[in-house]
Parts: structure tokens; C-alpha cells; sequence
């Protein structure tokens, strides 16, 4: 593999910081230390929030936002035309902020910016029209006219985690700004920076102020009280592990209000028989390794039919071997570090019992810490049996196992043998063969012949996951309605819904019955 030392981290403008920092309520719990994890280098003094820096960032987002709900959605919608303008526009400042906070390469911090771009664009183009009322048909055609409309949450909490900063922390709030609510955001602190300059260019974009603020602190100081209090959050947006799911949705249960969550995965891909295994094999390393692995999508098993096995194989571990490793602030290398030295410690200890185990390593297998105190080689496993951790527990690192499967059916199998159900790929040369492979796959979203990006980059689809991976969508028209309550107002003119005067209950119910068969018979809903 190609490497190479990292570059020396420097310092933020510190008139850069503070004006980030504004945009957070927070103080009143002290400050916590941040380091770049490709260097250890510190960043920043992160200010965390009290109990009292959350009251009164609610009663400030509650106050805005019933302001914000009278605006029209085209005036909403025209702050996100220039939030993505300014995303773009800027980039290069926020991929800096990306990849010193997160530790991730410039061009995993760029599928950052692009996600949010399209996010922006995409519902800046059709909130209007999926907020507009609509008049279904009453139940007495002309005489009960009935309206559907609209309203928004209240106050929407988004908690987002570190691995990928940006999107994570703006491409749910940007919906639920455009359908009229206010955002708490409740970033990880050790990427709190990135959210932060995304909430600094919606104000800049015209967002009024008090919309979107951040609360900073550790889940485990801050998440619960965010989530129990009644006056706090109405509607609760989680992007994290599952066992942290499990507790947001028994909290949000006792208190009767929505939740989305985005959980973990162990995503499989199957390489069909006709597959071209150098195409597969590309598809592949993209999809293992983007972000050193550290992506809910991201692929951790491999079903290789026999036929093409050997050359897949072969292609794949040759391709993993070429990934240059680094951490400067451009476009050099293709993996960058890991974030923390807990996710090091685990993809550690996932190979270590697998190898101990039986398990072959074809490819990578070790640490860098001459790189930074956090880089892993991406690693290629095969003889990977149910007996070892990593063959269920999801690593999250740049670790992916390889299995020789006979047919399609053995490969399905295996891929739905899990607790998970988050994303999928399927490759293949015949691509309608290959779909139908795809729809038997138990996962929210599956790809032909990419990895995650096709599912994910298509906003206009829903994305999210089954069973341990959580529940709830993002993106699509979904990703917008959750963020509302519907209220259906209904008027009956003329005639009321009961029997004419003069007329019996008995009567009015054959009527009634007559009516519901001509109905029927004319196809009416």
C-alpha cells in the first residue's frame, strides 16, 4: 500500500471558530478537548451544554418557530436554494473542517458535500408541492368536501453522529426546516465544527435566527434530557448503533412522539456467476472502504460464486493493496484514519480473533501508527466461519470478509442470515437477472452494480433499514412528511350524514346500502 506521512494539521483561524461557536448553546457545562484524529493535534476547546443551555435553546426554537410555520414554503424553500449554493461555493473550508475533525480523505469527505447539495436541491424543488393541501374525495361526493393539510412537528431534534458530519447533521435537517419546524441539532463532539458551519451557512442563506441551533455534549450527558423532557423535542431524527436506537425509541415511546432511525448494518454484496470480476472488484473497494469503512452502508461481507471466485479474489485483494493511505487536506490519498481509538481497538480485535480463529488475511491486516496514532491498512478476510466476531458483529472499520457461495440461493441465505438490514449490492452482467437477485435480498435499499452510492445519491427514493438497522425514512418524499402531522378538515353542505326527515334509521340504511353498491360498481373509492 501506498503511504505516506501526514501532514501537519494546522491551527483554524480563530475568527473561523468563534463565529462557528455562536451558533451553539452551550457553555454552562464547561469544555472538552477535540484532537484531529490523523494527527492527535488539538483542534479545539469545545464548550458543552447544560441542563439550562437546553431550556433555553428550546424556548428560543420554540418561540422562532411559530413565526417560521406562518412563512410560505416557497420563502422557505428559496434559504435552501442558497444554502446550496454556499455549500458548493465553499467547499473547500468545510472539507478542511471534515477531514480534521473526522480523519476521513478528501474524497469521502466530497461525497459529504455532494449529498447535501442534492439534498438541498431536491426538496428546495419539491417541498411546495408535497406540503400543498389536497381535497380527497368526501363520502358523500359534492355534499362532504374534505382538505388535507399540513402541519408542522413543533421542534425536531437531530442527532447526528461523527462519522459523517455534514450530511448526517444537514441533509435530515434541511426537511424538516422546509416543512416548518425548528432544529435542535445534537452533533458528536468530536465533529461538532462541521455541523456547526452547516448551521452558519443557513443563516448566511437567510435562515432566520433561533431555526437551527446546536446543544453540544456527550449523549450520555445531554441525549436523554434532549429526548424526555415534554417541553424539548417533538419529533426525534437518530442517525447511530442500534443499542443507542433501542433507547431513543422507548424514550420517544413514552412519550407518544415520532422517531426516526437510521442503525447500524452488516452489509453483504453478491458477485453473481456472470459477473465481470474486475467491474465487481471495483465496485467492491469503493463500497468496503469508503471513510476507512466507518459508513452505516458501507460493505462487510462478500458472497463470490464459485465460478468467478478465484479471479474476483485476485482482483479485489491487488486493487485493496494499491489504496494509498494519508491524511493531507487534498485529493492525494484514498483512505484516511480512523476516528477514534475505540474503532481501532475493535477492527483490531475482529481480526485478531479471526486469525486466531483460522481466518486468512490476503490483504492489509495491520496498524500504522506511523501514519497517525489511528490509520488501519484496509483488510481482506477469508475463512471467516459463524464461530468469530466478525462474522456477525458489525466491525465499522476498513475490515470485509470474502465467502465462496455455489448459486444464487446459497447467496441470498447467507446475506439475509442477519439481524441487519440496511443496504445491499448485487453484481452481475445481466442486469434484469441481477435485480430480481436484489429484490430477494432483505435490506432497505440494495444496489446493481454499485455499492451504496446509486441507493444513497438517488434522494428522490427513500432510504433506511429493516430490523436492527432501524426504522423509519430519509429522503424521497418520506424524508419530508415524517416531519408533519396531517389534518383533515371535513364539511358536509347541504344534507347531512343522517336519515331525511321523515325517513326511518331502517330506511336510511337500505338507502345507504344501495349507495355503497353503485359506488363499488363505479370503481369509487
Amino acid at each position: 500500500m501506498t503511504t505516506a506521512p501526514p501532514t501537519a494539521t494546522e491551527a483554524l483561524p480563530r475568527p473561523l471558530v468563534h463565529r462557528l461557536l455562536a451558533h451553539a448553546v452551550a457553555g454552562g457545562a464547561g469544555t472538552v478537548p477535540v484532537h484531529a484524529p490523523a494527527t492527535g493535534q488539538p483542534i479545539v476547546d469545545l464548550p458543552q451544554s447544560s441542563v439550562a443551555d437546553l431550556d433555553r435553546a428550546f424556548a428560543v426554537a420554540r418561540a422562532a418557530q411559530r413565526d417560521w410555520a406562518e412563512v410560505s414554503v416557497r420563502e422557505r424553500v428559496s434559504i435552501l436554494r442558497r444554502f446550496h449554493d454556499l455549500v458548493l461555493a465553499e467547499q473547500d473550508t468545510v472539507l478542511d473542517l471534515i477531514q480534521l475533525e473526522s480523519g476521513k480523505s478528501r474524497v469521502h469527505a466530497f461525497d459529504e458535500v455532494s449529498d447535501v447539495a442534492v439534498n438541498a436541491r431536491y426538496y428546495a424543488a419539491r417541498a411546495e408541492r408535497l406540503l400543498a393541501p389536497r381535497t380527497p374525495r368526501g363520502v358523500l361526493p359534492v355534499l362532504t368536501r374534505v382538505e388535507v393539510r399540513h402541519r408542522p412537528k413543533g421542534v425536531v431534534a437531530v442527532i447526528s453522529p461523527w462519522n459523517y458530519p455534514l450530511a448526517l447533521a444537514a441533509s435530515d435537517a434541511l426537511p424538516a426546516l422546509a416543512a416548518g419546524n425548528a432544529v435542535i441539532a445534537r452533533p458528536d463532539n468530536q465533529t461538532a465544527l462541521t455541523a456547526l458551519w452547516a448551521i452558519d451557512a443557513a443563516r448566511r442563506a437567510g435562515l432566520p435566527e433561533g431555526l437551527w441551533q446546536a446543544v453540544l455534549g456527550r449523549g450520555a450527558a445531554i441525549g436523554g434530557e434532549v429526548i424526555a423532557r415534554a417541553d424539548y423535542a417533538d419529533y426525534v431524527d437518530y442517525t447511530g448503533s442500534s443499542a443507542t436506537g433501542r433507547i431513543i425509541a422507548r424514550q420517544a415511546g413514552e412519550r407518544l412522539i415520532g422517531c426516526s432511525l437510521e442503525l447500524g448494518g452488516k452489509n453483504p454484496m453478491l458477485v453473481l456467476a456472470d459477473a465481470d470480476p474486475r467491474a465487481a472488484a471495483k465496485v467492491a473497494v469503493r463500497a468496503c472502504f469508503a471513510s476507512a469503512g466507518q459508513l452505516c452502508e458501507s460493505i462487510e461481507r462478500i458472497y463470490v460464486h464459485d465460478t468467478v471466485y478465484d479471479r474476483f479474489v485476485t482482483e479485489f485483494t491487488t486493487r485493496t493493496e494499491a489504496l494509498a493511505l494519508g491524511s493531507a487536506l487534498d485529493y492525494s490519498y484514498e483512505i484516511g484514519s480512523l476516528t477514534f481509538r475505540r474503532q481501532l481497538d475493535t477492527v483490531t480485535a475482529h481480526i485478531g480473533d479471526a486469525v486466531a480463529k483460522g481466518a486468512t488475511v490476503l490483504a492489509g491486516g495491520r496498524a500504522r501508527p506511523e501514519l497517525g496514532p489511528y490509520f488501519h491498512e484496509p483488510t481482506v478476510l477469508t475463512g471467516v466461519t459463524p464461530g468469530m466476531t466478525v462474522y456477525r458483529e458489525e466491525t465499522f472499520g476498513p475490515v470485509v470478509s470474502i465467502y465462496r457461495v455455489r448459486g444464487d440461493d446459497e447467496a441470498v441465505e447467507q446475506a439475509n442470515d442477519t439481524a441487519y438490514g440496511l443496504n445491499a449490492s448485487v453484481c452481475g452482467r445481466d442486469v434484469a437477472h441481477a435485480r430480481s437477485v436484489a429484490a430477494r435480498v432483505r435490506a432497505g435499499s440494495v444496489n446493481v452494480n454499485e455499492g451504496y452510492l446509486a441507493a444513497w445519491g438517488s434522494v428522490a427514493a427513500p432510504s433506511g433499514g429493516l430490523g436492527d438497522s432501524g426504522t423509519g425514512r430519509r429522503h424521497g418524499p418520506e424524508g419530508l412528511l415524517k416531519y408533519v402531522d396531517t389534518q383533515t378538515i371535513a364539511t358536509q353542505r347541504a344534507l347531512p350524514i343522517a336519515p331525511l326527515p321523515g325517513m326511518s334509521e331502517a330506511m336510511w340504511a337500505r338507502t345507504l346500502t344501495r349507495f355503497l353498491g353503485v359506488m363499488k360498481a363505479l370503481r369509487q373509492q
